[in-house]
């Protein structure tokens, strides 16, 4: 009898932990969407993933693994299954993450938006990975610009959003060792994550050359987990390294250990905002405004007083260097005789 009971203990907490570990493997050369999804029959879009996450209510931690390689975004991908917890996430990343010993920059999944236009508030937008649920990881990919021509008209953007969260009462976005790329010339990103809710939280991510990298968008005005922004490198934001509006609540916000370099502006705020902020043990440098006030698409940013943001540790001159080799592990991070290495922002924790 109590064997029975051992081995019927054993079988419950073996299927309860398979349950809670979901996994489908992405490889945009050798994958199938009609495959099983596993590391010997991966599928080939992250679309296909999202189709079989959302229709899959067992409940339990999902990971998502993309392969090495360039994998094309044709159309929003849309994750609806409100499923997830804290400690049981929706999580997408890389099949080598940055900190692990045999990766190169290379080796980063290339995650690029050529989702169809749809209209929007001052123009029209694609938007490519769109998780309108909770508890979510997204981490060890890169993203780049969309293909499309930025400039309509004096009133009209065409505007690339890589990561998107429309929800107003979801929590906990952990956006971490994902590097954004962009060009406003060819390959214009106009924000490299945009995210209503709460909790949205950047860590460890490199933003190159985007208009603009974050935006701590609106919540429903309730309560939510803290949002912040740490260890992270912005360089060349032509138009801020920043931007928060009235839902971004400054008591709870964190914001540390980032170098904004090469930007028109270092911090947007929409206009009217009264949030107070600080920004601890930064680096703040080749900047035209330290402060403006955003209210679109196409708002312009004139200066702005810098009384709502206290500073502490914040150096505002220098100059940093970007490594451009690319045979160097650190490419577009830091360059190794660059100022502004003791903060460790850039891709990798360790």
């Amino acid at each position: 009898m109590i064997k029975s009971t051992t081995f019927s203990l054993l079988f419950f907490f073996t299927n309860l932990l398979w349950l809670k570990a979901e996994q489908l493997y992405i490889n945009c050369k050798t994958g199938n969407d009609s495959y099983s999804g596993t590391k010997t029959q991966p599928l080939r879009t992250l679309a296909e993933a999202a189709r079989r996450v959302n229709l899959n209510k067992e409940q339990g931690e999902t990971t998502i693994i993309l392969s090495e390689g360039i994998h094309l975004l044709t159309r929003a991908v849309l994750f609806t299954n409100d499923k997830y917890t804290l400690t049981h996430r929706l999580i997408m990343r890389a099949e080598v993450m940055p900190d692990d010993t045999d990766w190169k920059p290379e080796k980063m999944p290339v995650i690029i938006t050529a989702v169809p236009l749809e209209p929007g508030v001052g123009g029209e937008e694609a938007k490519g990975i769109q998780p309108e649920v909770s508890h979510v990881t997204i981490e060890g990919l890169k993203f780049t610009g969309s293909p499309d021509y930025t400039y309509l008209d004096d009133h009209h953007l065409r505007r690339s959003y890589p990561i998107w969260r429309d929800g107003k009462k979801l929590d906990d976005l952990l956006v971490t060792q994902c590097l954004f790329v962009g060009n406003v010339d060819v390959l214009p990103l106009h924000v490299g994550v945009i995210a209503n809710g709460y909790g949205l939280v950047i860590d460890h991510c490199v933003f190159f050359n985007c208009k603009i990298p974050v935006v701590f968008w609106k919540n429903d005005g309730k309560t939510g987990s803290r949002s912040a922004m740490r260890y992270s490198l912005v360089y060349g934001g032509y138009f801020c390294g920043v931007w928060t509006t009235q839902g971004t609540n400054g008591e709870e916000f964190d914001f540390h250990h980032n170098i904004i370099a090469n930007t028109d502006t270092i911090w947007i705020r929409e206009k009217g905002s009264l949030r107070r902020y600080k920004a601890s043990d930064c680096i703040f440098t080749g900047f035209k405004k330290l402060a403006g006030y955003g209210s679109g698409p196409l708002s312009d940013s004139d200066a702005t007083s810098t009384d709502f943001l206290e500073m502490k540790n914040v150096r505002t001159f220098g100059t940093v260097v970007i490594e451009k080799d690319q045979s160097k592990r650190n490419y577009l991070q830091l360059a190794e005789s660059s100022m502004g290495k003791e903060l460790n922002a850039g891709l990798f924790k360790r």
